[in-house]
C-alpha cells in the first residue's frame, strides 16, 4: 500500500463537517483545509477541529499547489462546475450527489477526467450502505440467485431545507434510488420512462418548472433481462423518510422496511408458505475499514442536521466513501463509482424528467455514460 497521505480540503461545512473527523484519522489522508465563504462559520468549525489551512474562496483552494483533492458538499447547483473547476486544476475530486444538474455537465467532467487521467468519485452514500453492502454480500455470494426485478424509494418532505430544494425537481435528485438498482450488478440503465403523478402548489411549481408532486421511473438495464422500477417525491405528499431497496432474486429477496426502526425482511424460495418471510437485522460492515475510522460507521457529529435525522445517518456510509476514494488514490485505479458510472447513475434521472415531460416516452442515456 501506498503510504503517501493526500491533502484534502472540505468545501462546503454544513453536511461536509461530517468528513472531519473521519479524515483527520484515516492513515491515508491529511485533513489539510475547509472551504467556506460565510468567513465567521468557516472559523468557528476550523478552531474546533483545529485545522489550519482556511479558505473563503473556491478560487483560493484551487489555486493552492499542495491540495491534492477537493470534496465537494456545496448547493447542487455548484456541483458541475465546481467539479469542472478542481479538475482543471489539477486536483481529484469527490463531490456529494448528484454530479451534475444537466446532462452536458456531466458529459464535461467524464471528458475532463479522461483527459487529465485525474480521479473522480461521486460520493452516493446508499451503495455504501450497510444495508447496500449486505445485500451486494448475498448476490456475491450467490445466496440471491439470479435477479428478477428491483424497486427502489425516496420520499422525502424537503419543507424547512435550504430555499433551493423549492427549485429542484425530483427525478433531478434521484441518485438515492438509482445507484442501488444499478450498483447491485454493476450494471448500466440504457433507456428509461418515467410518469409525473399528482401536483404540488402553484408556487413550487412556479420556482421549479415542474408541476408533478411524484416521479416515477422504469428503467432498462443494459445488456441484461432485468428492469428496476425507482420513484422520488420532495413536497406535498405524506410519507415518513425513506431510503429503500427492493431486490427480487429466484432464491431471496429483500425487501426494506416499511418504518424507520423495523426491521428488513428476508425471503426464501420453496419454503414451507408461514417460513418465507423472515426479519433480519442487518449487520454492520466496519471490519472492512482501517482500524482508525471503524468507529465512524456509528458515529454522528451533528445529529441535529436535517440530513441525519432523515437519513438515519446514511447507513454508516461516510467512512467506506472516504475509504474508497483513498484506496483509489493509493494504488492509482478508479474510484468506485467513477466518473463514467456516476454519469449514468445521474443522467438517470435527468432523462427521467425528460421522459415525465414526454408523456412517459422512452430516453435512451447518452452513449457517454456507457462505456
Amino acid at each position: 500500500m501506498n503510504t503517501k497521505q493526500f491533502n484534502v480540503v472540505i468545501v462546503g461545512l454544513g453536511f461536509g463537517a461530517e468528513f472531519i473527523q473521519i479524515y483527520k484519522a484515516h492513515p491515508q489522508i491529511k485533513m489539510y483545509g475547509v472551504c467556506r465563504r460565510n468567513e465567521a462559520e468557516m472559523h468557528k468549525m476550523a478552531d474546533l477541529f483545529e485545522i489550519e489551512q482556511r479558505y473563503t474562496s473556491y478560487d483560493q483552494v484551487l489555486a493552492d499547489p499542495t491540495v491534492d483533492f477537493v470534496h465537494i458538499n456545496s448547493p447542487i447547483p455548484d456541483h458541475g462546475w465546481m467539479s469542472l473547476q478542481a479538475l482543471e486544476a489539477g486536483k481529484h475530486v469527490m463531490c456529494t450527489v448528484p454530479m451534475a444538474t444537466t446532462i452536458d455537465e456531466c458529459r464535461q467532467i467524464v471528458e475532463k477526467v479522461a483527459e487529465t487521467g485525474l480521479k473522480y468519485m461521486m460520493a452516493e452514500t446508499v451503495v455504501y450502505s450497510r444495508e447496500f453492502l449486505y445485500i451486494k454480500q448475498l448476490y456475491d455470494q450467490g445466496e440471491l440467485g439470479d435477479i428478477q426485478y428491483m424497486a427502489a424509494s425516496h420520499p422525502q418532505d424537503m419543507q424547512g431545507w435550504p430555499e433551493y430544494w423549492e427549485r429542484m425537481i425530483p427525478m433531478h435528485y434521484a441518485t438515492h434510488v438509482v445507484s442501488p438498482v444499478l450498483g447491485l450488478m454493476n450494471s448500466r440503465a440504457e433507456y428509461v420512462s418515467c410518469f409525473g403523478s399528482g401536483v404540488i402548489s402553484p408556487e413550487l411549481a412556479e420556482k421549479s418548472g415542474n408541476q408533478y408532486a411524484v416521479e416515477t421511473c422504469h428503467i432498462k438495464l443494459k445488456d441484461s433481462p432485468v428492469a428496476a422500477h425507482v420513484w422520488r417525491f420532495l413536497f406535498d405528499t405524506a410519507r415518513q423518510y425513506r431510503e429503500s431497496f427492493d431486490v427480487y432474486g429466484t432464491k431471496q429477496s429483500f425487501e426494506w422496511a416499511l418504518i424507520e426502526g423495523e426491521e428488513h425482511v428476508l425471503h426464501t424460495a420453496k419454503k414451507p408458505e408461514h417460513e418465507i418471510a423472515q426479519r433480519i437485522t442487518v449487520p454492520d460492515f466496519a471490519q472492512r475499514l482501517p482500524a482508525e475510522i471503524q468507529k465512524f460507521t456509528r458515529a454522528i457529529q451533528d445529529v441535529e442536521h436535517l440530513s441525519f435525522i432523515q437519513g438515519a445517518g446514511h447507513g454508516g456510509s461516510h467512512p467506506h466513501l472516504a475509504n474508497e476514494f483513498a484506496c483509489a488514490l493509493a494504488e492509482d485505479r478508479d474510484p468506485w463509482p467513477n466518473a463514467v458510472i456516476s454519469a449514468n447513475w445521474t443522467c438517470v434521472g435527468l432523462c427521467a424528467h425528460q421522459s415525465t415531460k414526454q408523456g412517459g416516452e422512452i430516453v435512451r442515456l447518452p452513449d457517454f455514460t456507457l462505456a
